[in-house]
């Protein structure tokens, strides 16, 4: 319960505030529904963080709390949204963007004209964060050093064992991807979905390079590992913030669920990281990179139709349930 402690406290909080200064009872559950769907949609978000932290020295595990809940909560659920409505606004609305300052007093004192900025690049946004997780999905599938497979027919297929050998698959296929995906939306919005997209797949690259050149025998660089986690992060919460707007207009009462949600989170990295959950469990890494494949593709379908965030979630959960439900299979046969 150590890693949880302070979340619970933060927790109490944030359902105090919401009650007494928010609007009682009407605001108090809307936090705790955000709260629910910040946590259902960033399950799987744990999984691949305690991944990546288990390469991690203890001292950068400590700073993924101390310096990561801040930068989770305020950061990339609250500031970063602001930055991407802002830039995203420059590339699609003719009569030129909104700045960053107006952007943040629009979230602030006037909700409903920042939804509706958002509502009009929102697929840019989607670009950018399926971009980036389809790559960190395409990365996990054709490492050809990972030993447990778990869809067999998928994994241990001849034909992704080929071309797994072969260097820049996963980068070739999310250019194709792209192309494609850039070719299927309007014109008007083209260029701005083409720059977001190949921005969300430089960045990985970026990162991952960063990340081999610093990366000393084994143990991953603590600075390239955090920002790794924060873009990962940042790239979940867009459906949260965006599908948060649909339950209230209130910036604060956003920010307290998706926050406290985003707390109990990184709680339950730590947990897993303590208690080796993924030793213990060896296709659930698996299962949170399936439900992250889900998840960019998702991303791409909503810039067409509108998906619902609740089914999002639900997906997510049903990969991660099914992973953990076959490694106790596992377990019990071996």
């Amino acid at each position: 319960m150590k890693h949880f402690k302070s979340s619970i406290v933060v927790t109490l909080i944030g359902f105090v505030v919401a009650f007494l200064f928010l609007g009682r009872f009407s605001a108090l559950y809307v936090v705790i529904l955000l709260f629910l769907l910040e946590v259902t949609l960033s399950f799987d978000n744990a999984v691949v963080n305690a991944k990546v932290l288990e390469t991690m020295e203890p001292k950068w595990q400590e700073r993924f709390i101390t310096y990561g809940i801040p930068i989770a909560v305020f950061g990339m659920r609250f500031l970063f949204p602001i930055l991407m409505v802002s830039m995203a606004s420059h590339m699609v609305i003719e009569d030129g963007g909104i700045g960053v300052w107006n952007t943040f007093q629009l979230a602030m004192y006037a909700p409903e004209s920042y939804q509706d900025i958002f509502d009009k690049v929102h697929h840019i946004i989607y670009a950018f964060g399926g971009a980036f997780l389809l790559m960190v999905f395409l990365d996990f599938l054709f490492d050809s050093e990972r030993e447990v497979k778990w869809i067999d027919f998928i994994e241990d297929s001849s034909f992704i064992k080929r071309i797994a050998k072969a260097e820049h698959t996963e980068t070739i296929i999310a250019l194709a991807i792209g192309l494609t995906l850039v070719n299927s939306v309007d014109e008007k919005i083209g260029i701005g979905v083409a720059l977001a997209y190949f921005t969300g797949i430089i960045l990985h690259l970026v990162l991952i390079t960063f990340d081999e050149l610093l990366n000393s025998n084994g143990v991953r660089s603590g600075i390239i590992g955090l920002l790794y986690l924060e873009v990962l992060d940042a790239s979940f919460s867009f459906d949260g913030v965006i599908g948060a707007f649909a339950l209230s207009s209130n910036i604060f009462i956003i920010l307290i669920g998706l926050g406290i949600g985003a707390m109990f989170v990184r709680s339950l990295t730590l947990y897993m990281v303590e208690k080796k959950t993924l030793d213990a469990y060896k296709y659930l890494e698996h299962g949170a990179h399936y439900a992250i494949f889900a998840l960019a593709l998702i991303m791409f379908s909503k810039m067409f139709m509108e998906i619902n965030e609740i089914l999002v979630g639900t997906i997510g959960i049903l990969f991660v349930g099914m992973a953990v439900v076959h490694s106790i299979i596992e377990e019990k046969r071996e």
